[in-house]
């Protein structure tokens, strides 16, 4: 893959612009197994900095892409060379596209039946060359995990699109790696409930100003406390910034 790495406080972060993503795309698709494409938000970032599972999982991506504004400013305020921040939702249509135009195919996993049915209908509408060779929702018993497992892992998907009602997130993929042959996993809360239309877009000015958080502590008054990790955020920016760490 042609794009760059960079490491912000110890997290890789992915320099890809919009224009190189078609060729990052297909040659994902080209190499086998298990892959994984992961959004990157700065509380993400910061639960990376923690051993375990999930730091493991995000490292382990093959493109990760930042979503939040302050981790631009922070490879900036640290000389690190800065990357392109992605809308989410934007990016999953980018990446229809391109699957679209080359004739790939999908397999949705995640929300209500009512929000997938919707979310399906609506991208079948729209991505016409684009294969859906199933379905299944989230909040599902354990009993069935197997049988889900099983049925991505015959159909053989380019992509695996998960959404909201997966407990583990993107770490669900990873952690069942091995039993997956060749498609690309990507994790993004709301793109059924966009979708289908259940969940409005964040406006493009609210997202540019990075202010999306701010919409997100409107609808609930407890995401009030999401501001704390990006006090310490700050903090640890300077903290590097000082001593030169990388």
């Amino acid at each position: 893959m042609s794009i760059e790495r960079i490491s912000l406080l110890g997290v890789p972060v992915d320099i890809c612009s919009p224009e190189n993503l078609e060729n990052e795309i297909l040659e994902l698709l080209a190499k086998p197994g298990t892959k994984q494409i992961v959004f990157l938000s700065i509380w993400n970032l910061l639960k990376v900095r923690h051993k375990g599972d999930y730091a493991d999982c995000i490292k382990n991506a093959d493109l990760i892409l930042p979503i939040s504004k302050s981790i631009l400013g922070g490879a900036k305020f640290l000389k690190l060379n800065i990357p392109v921040r992605y809308n989410p939702f934007d990016a999953v249509i980018q990446i229809l596209s391109i699957l679209d135009s080359h004739f790939k195919s999908l397999y949705l996993f995640g929300s209500s039946e009512k929000t997938l049915s919707k979310a399906e209908h609506n991208i079948r509408d729209t991505f016409t060359n684009l294969r859906i060779l199933g379905r299944y929702i989230g909040y599902y018993p354990k009993t069935v995990e197997d049988d889900i497992v099983q049925a991505i892992f015959k159909a053989q998907p380019s992509l695996v699109l998960i959404s909201d009602g997966i407990k583990e997130k993107n770490c669900w993929a990873y952690r069942r790696r091995n039993r997956f042959s060749s498609s690309i996993f990507l994790y993004y809360k709301d793109a059924f409930g966009i979708f289908s239309e259940r969940i409005k877009r964040v406006k493009e000015k609210t997202f540019n100003k990075g202010h999306e958080i701010f919409v997100e502590i409107l609808h609930n008054p407890f995401k009030i406390f999401l501001l704390l990790p990006y006090l310490w955020y700050i903090l640890v920016l300077v903290w590097y910034r000082l001593f030169k760490k990388k």
